[in-house]
């Protein structure tokens, strides 16, 4: 493993960590405000707590290195385009499940080159577990302060298929896609703990057929592609960063066993 990659990987695992601190402050306590964004997503003082942390803390840690946050002001693409590093971070993916008290919310960081992650890690405040990956490296899990354990996707998927899904977003095409599958074990669950799931061998797809930002997957894709799995467009293509001026990913799907031809059945539930 690349020494200086696995050190700010080190360190970006730290800064989730200490941004989940801030947000299981708020969290406690009994009733948490919110307001409404432009997109009528909901926001707290968690996410912008969160955000602050994570931003000063990774200005310090590589100076000049652009951070693009849910959180923070969106420059235009011909601005981006221009990065050749930039950090990709969601504070608190999962406001939703944040507010409804149920844990499924994780701190996204990724560093983005070429359009994919470098590393990425997710931090679940919860369980103070965090997952972190390097593609063609390894991925890991670490609980607490125990030693972290290496992950691998279940290279076959079991039978029935273990499908995970959006607990906040489910739609039509989704359910064509499982009726395609056959047999299937479908687990809603929130934020990128999908794609955790996937990459410690607990789950074995996840079909996303509606909108995500690019914030919302960098960091749990590297994790994925890290432990053996893919996270692809519907054109077989590695989902990709920074290519265009919406923030929004395409279509998607995410898997261990490559042997399946998962994206023959997404096209046709289109």
């Amino acid at each position: 493993m690349s020494e200086a990659r696995a050190a700010l990987a080190g360190r970006a695992a730290a800064i989730a960590r200490a941004a989940g601190r801030e947000i299981l402050e708020v969290y406690t306590e009994a009733d948490t405000a919110r307001t409404l964004k432009a997109d009528a997503s909901p926001l707290t003082a968690a996410d912008l707590r969160a955000h602050r942390l994570i931003a000063a803390a990774l200005a310090e840690l590589t100076p000049g290195v652009p951070v693009l946050s849910e959180e923070s002001d969106r420059p235009p693409y011909a601005e981006r385009a221009r990065w050749r590093r930039h950090w990709l971070v969601d504070p608190l993916d999962g406001t939703r499940e944040f507010l409804a008290r149920n844990g499924e919310f994780t701190v996204n960081i990724a560093l983005i080159e070429a359009h994919a992650p470098l590393f990425g890690v997710v931090h679940v405040p919860v369980s103070d577990t965090t997952y972190g990956g390097i593609p063609g490296e390894g991925a890991w899990r670490q609980v607490g302060t125990a030693p972290a354990e290496a992950l691998r996707v279940a290279a076959h998927a079991a039978d029935p298929v273990r499908v995970v899904g959006s607990r906040s977003h489910r739609g039509d095409s989704l359910e064509g896609f499982l009726a395609r599958l056959g047999r299937h074990e479908l687990k809603p669950i929130g934020s990128s703990l999908k794609f955790c799931l996937i990459a410690e061998g607990a789950a074995d797809v996840y079909p996303r057929l509606g909108p995500t930002s690019e914030w919302d997957t960098a960091a749990a894709q590297a994790v994925v592609v890290a432990a053996g799995g893919a996270v692809v467009e519907l054109d077989g293509q590695p989902l990709r960063y920074n290519t265009r001026e919406e923030l929004l990913n395409p279509s998607f799907v995410a898997y261990g066993d490559s042997r399946r031809d998962w994206l023959a059945l997404l096209r046709r539930s289109r």
